[in-house]
């Protein structure tokens, strides 16, 4: 009987065990998103393929690619690239290969924020990246909330003022 209830308990205890490994890669991460324009007159330009380069370095003279880990990444479709990462360098520069069948690479750039968005101009041999404006110190979600709280407030002040006034009349 002693021995039927170990192995009881054992198998018990067996079967709230995870069968497979948990990952707990969760939340949000910084990203990059590229807009490219075309500069040049003639056919449109599509991506064939890209690589985004971080650098702790402002020449970029220690350019390393970013790792392909898990979500972290570089990826480009035919007329825009984003990048998502556990965290990015301080300085980067991008090299695209477009259906022309030539490889142009970019100025080096800033980090504009924790969801950064840049427009890329294509030249004739090279690439031109600039921040667009965000509130870069916000993620979306942070905008969003930060809209919330404000819109709240606005509410409470009419109200407050509503209330305030309907007091002062009755009073009178």
């Amino acid at each position: 009987m002693h021995r039927s209830l170990k192995l009881f308990l054992l198998l018990f205890l067996l079967a709230f065990l995870p069968a497979q490994v948990a990952f707990a890669d969760t939340g949000p991460k910084p990203s990059m998103d590229f807009q490219f324009k075309q500069e040049m007159v003639g056919e449109p330009l599509t991506i064939t393929s890209g690589i985004l380069f971080e650098c702790e370095l402002p020449d970029c003279s220690d350019a390393a690619p970013i790792e392909e880990v898990g979500p972290q990444g570089f990826r480009c479709e035919a007329n825009s690239c984003n990048a998502v990462a556990y965290g990015f360098a301080p300085y980067h520069q991008i090299e695209i290969e477009f259906s022309d069948g030539q490889t142009r690479q970019s100025n080096v750039f800033e980090t504009a924020g924790f969801d950064s968005r840049y427009t890329v101009t294509i030249g004739p041999d090279d690439l031109l990246v600039e921040a667009q404006f965000s509130l870069g110190v916000f993620p979306r979600t942070g905008t969003v909330i930060l809209a919330c709280c404000c819109a709240l407030l606005g509410i409470a002040l009419v109200v407050g003022l509503a209330v305030f006034v309907m007091r002062r009349s009755k009073t009178s």
